[in-house]
């Protein structure tokens, strides 16, 4: 066991260099075929490029790259330390051997487009670069060490309204924040919310802009993307616009009050059901 009084950011710190190292040397010994030109002599296709404007280079020629944090369909995050200045550090780095079509690849730009736009606030994970190199996109962001929302949703069962009032009001400065810069989020969930520390009073931050998408005043939409639970029925109807996140929010804050979701084998679930918390007509207006 290491010696428990050092901070966790120093034996991060060291981790991540013997990890560095080890990689390294494990991809010398296996004989690398990025490193070869290819398998079996044979040439490759050059690699796509997805971000303009932006010189490929090596992410690791910036930043010691270390343990995996989470994984999506096509991102995997890892926590990363800038060389320099030696800031802990998340990047989410996209294979680009994932970006099979056209679509693919622009969904990537948008979000990195998002992220740039959107302006900086304590309510969203910020972006400090993108950059690529032949192999993946990488977006290094802020780190968040506090985990999701949704798992201290599982650890207390249920908020209680003054808890759930704080986080409510953290959501709906996200939503508020985004439509006023032009931006649905679509995937408003509580495993898209991180606290950026453990401590009990930390502050919540918005991530994963990878189904957000630009819109215009009365622009509608019809491609179904989001999370079952969260879904609005307007997504299913393919006929939708900025209303659905707001939909998402009152379906977050309906589990931070109950700890079940309002929708459950296809019924509503009530609020003078049995699954229902007790809780005042404030709230349970300010739900509905």
């Amino acid at each position: 066991m290491g010696n428990c009084c050092r901070s966790p950011a120093a034996v991060a710190r060291e981790d991540v260099k013997s990890s560095f190292s080890d990689h390294h040397a494990k991809r010398a010994a296996a004989g690398d075929s990025s490193a070869a030109g290819g398998i079996g002599g044979k040439k490759k296709p050059p690699p796509i490029t997805v971000l303009t404007g932006v010189p490929k280079e090596n992410i690791e020629d910036r930043y010691l790259v270390d343990r995996e944090l989470g994984r999506g369909e096509f991102g995997v995050t890892y926590l990363c330390i800038d060389r320099e200045t030696r800031e802990l550090l998340a990047c989410k780095s996209i294979s680009k051997r994932k970006l099979r079509t056209a679509v693919d690849v622009e969904d990537v730009r948008r979000e990195v487009a998002i992220m740039r736009h959107l302006p900086r606030s304590p309510s969203i994970v910020s972006l400090r670069e993108a950059c690529e190199d032949d192999n993946a996109v990488h977006l290094v962001m802020e780190l968040c060490e506090g985990g999701e929302l949704f798992d201290r949703i599982v650890a207390r069962g249920h908020y209680t309204e003054r808890a759930a009032a704080a986080v409510a009001r953290t959501i709906v400065e996200v939503v508020q924040l985004c439509h006023k810069h032009g931006v649905i989020h679509r995937d408003l969930k509580p495993e898209n919310f991180l606290f950026a520390n453990k401590k009990e009073n930390s502050p919540l931050k918005a991530i994963d802009f990878g189904l957000s998408i630009f819109f215009k005043p009365g622009e509608r939409f019809s491609e179904i993307v989001g999370s079952p639970y969260y879904m609005a029925p307007e997504v299913l109807k393919r006929n939708y616009g900025p209303e659905i996140d707001i939909w998402s929010a009152g379906v977050i804050l309906y589990i931070l009050l109950c700890g079940v979701p309002p929708f459950w084998a296809g019924n509503y679930i009530t609020m003078s059901q049995d699954y229902y918390i007790s809780i005042s007509a404030s709230s349970s207006l300010f739900v509905h």
